[in-house]
């Protein structure tokens, strides 16, 4: 059965307010409008120039890395171009006594002509000193053990290879190794030629950057080996950070980016930009502390909060003082206010008891006429089915002739208990109609639907076992008539459900009571 709203015929429990009172009302949103309205604005700005100074940031070291990167790149270039040029000449000439004069002059202009060098070397196959950059060359010396060295010679790549950072056997200075293979002319290793790049070349190109007290720089070899980082320290130099998030997470998804997150190696926050030259082996990294970044916009923030909370404080008290005078001058209606709902509020309970029968508790005829009035009307604009069962008790004036009318109007309460909880519905409404007739009011309900309530009712009637000996039960019945359509504008009446359910209930008085019928004289 389809639930229908309930009908209320109830006033409203208190009066409309006063006049003064939405001003009161509207004088406390407007001053908390304002002051949140200024707070939030603060807060936009506040975070929008955040990110505009996060997206500064971004961008310079961006910037940076590419400046870096191309350094490197530059000075990496100057050494394997001189590189290149001797691997020729050595596979061509090979190692008389006059080429190895010439290539010594050679490899001494070349390291005067490029300030990042620190010395050019070649090596024999088995990492003899054949000819150097130094002013005469060492006899006796042997670099087979150095790791470029094992490396070209357990490798048939022509590439150049870059190596891990190590201390100069000649000079104790740190430097970074670039080299190349040269072979024989028949295709086996010949040898090595080195090209040594200052360390303190970079240092002093990186030097020039104003990186704040945290902020790093560095260049890696791309399996994650660390040539040289700045702030420089030699417990760096060489360290393997291939498991750091840079070369783990980063560097498999993009060659270049710019990324902000905590650095493994001494826990600070980075806006971190990185490059991976195309041409050679090298990963460059430029890094300002997100911190450092933002320290000048959290002290802003901090001054602009100050500010912005002065002025809703002083926006509230105004405004407070305001809303004190409005309440003052609306406290006094408000009681007549009070005074004036309290009588309403009285009006309505005895207009309630009004509708509301004194012996059973359920409605009386005057609000079941309203309600019927009503649920005909939206039944008739819904197209929807309403239902009336009309319920008298068996042989009453018998028992009120063999019990007294006091234990009439006890059994009449009993009975009413049972037909309002036979109701489940807000929009269901139970009526006593007179003397010891009863009705109920289903909307949206058809002849199953009502038959269902009334048989659950008489059921529970009949269980309650009130003795009645005038009855041929014995017990305290009842009969029930149903009636149940859908109403037609200017064809139906109100009157015709009321008229159809008393004559359904006329004839189940007529077949025996105890019993429900509908309309149609059929029986349930």
């Amino acid at each position: 059965m389809t639930t229908i709203t309930a009908i209320n015929t109830e006033r409203p429990t208190q009066a409309p307010a006063p006049k003064k009172l939405p001003i009161t009302t509207l004088a406390i949103g407007f001053v908390v409008l304002v002051c949140i309205s200024l707070i939030l604005i603060q807060v936009w700005v506040t975070w929008k120039a955040r990110e505009v100074q996060l997206a500064e940031t971004e961008r310079a070291t961006y910037n940076l890395a590419r400046s870096i990167g191309q350094h490197a790149y530059d000075t990496i270039k100057g050494a394997d171009t001189v590189l290149v040029g001797l691997v020729e000449r050595l596979e061509v000439e090979g190692f008389s006594e006059s080429h190895l004069q010439r290539f010594h002059a050679l490899v001494v202009k070349r390291v005067e002509e490029l300030p990042q060098l620190h010395g050019i070397f070649v090596y024999d196959q088995a990492g003899n000193w054949v000819v150097n950059s130094q002013p005469e060359l060492k006899k006796g010396a042997n670099n087979s053990d150095r790791e470029y060295f094992i490396y070209h010679r357990d490798h048939t790549d022509r590439g150049v290879h870059i190596g891990p950072p190590i201390k100069s056997k000649s000079t104790g200075e740190w430097i970074i190794t670039v080299s190349r293979r040269f072979n024989k002319s028949d295709g086996s290793f010949g040898g090595v030629v080195l090209a040594t790049v200052k360390m303190s070349y970079f240092k002093k190109f990186y030097e020039q950057f104003e990186i704040g007290n945290s902020g790093a720089i560095f260049v890696a070899l791309n399996q994650g080996i660390i040539l040289l980082r700045r702030p420089f320290e030699e417990k760096t130099l060489g360290k393997d950070i291939s498991q750091f998030p840079l070369f783990r997470e980063y560097l498999p998804q993009a060659r270049a980016a710019t990324k902000t997150f905590t650095s493994a190696q001494d826990g600070v926050v980075r806006i971190n930009s990185y490059r991976q030259l195309d041409e050679y082996p090298l990963v460059v990294s430029a890094a300002l502390s997100r911190d450092e970044v933002l320290a000048d916009w959290k002290s802003n923030t901090i001054i602009h909060a100050i500010g912005v909370g002065c002025l809703v404080i002083v926006l509230a008290f105004i405004g407070s003082r305001l809303i004190r005078q409005i309440a003052l001058r609306v406290q006094a209606e408000a009681e007549l206010v009070r005074a004036r709902n309290s009588l309403e509020q009285l009006n309505q309970t005895l207009e309630k008891l009004a509708m509301q029968d004194g012996l059973t508790g359920l409605a009386n005829r005057r609000q079941f006429d309203i309600a019927l009035k009503d649920e005909f009307s939206r039944a008739m604009r819904n197209a929807s089915s309403l239902a009336l069962i009309m319920i008298d008790v068996d042989c009453f004036k018998q028992y009120n002739d063999i019990y007294g009318h006091a234990a009439g109007d006890e059994c009449l309460r009993a009975i009413s208990k049972v037909v309002a909880a036979g109701k489940h519905r807000p929009g269901d409404l139970s009526a006593r109609y007179g003397g010891e007739e009863m009705v109920v009011l289903l909307p949206g309900t058809d002849v199953a639907g009502a038959m269902k309530v009334a048989e659950s009712i008489r059921q529970a009637i009949y269980q309650l076992e009130l003795k009645h000996s005038g009855n041929a039960t014995g017990v305290v019945t009842i009969s029930a008539g149903i009636d149940a359509f859908v109403p037609v504008r200017e064809n139906n009446q109100p009157l015709e459900l009321i008229q159809a359910a008393d004559k359904a209930l006329y004839y189940a008085k007529s077949q025996g009571r105890n019993c429900i019928r509908v309309s149609n004289g059929h029986p349930t």
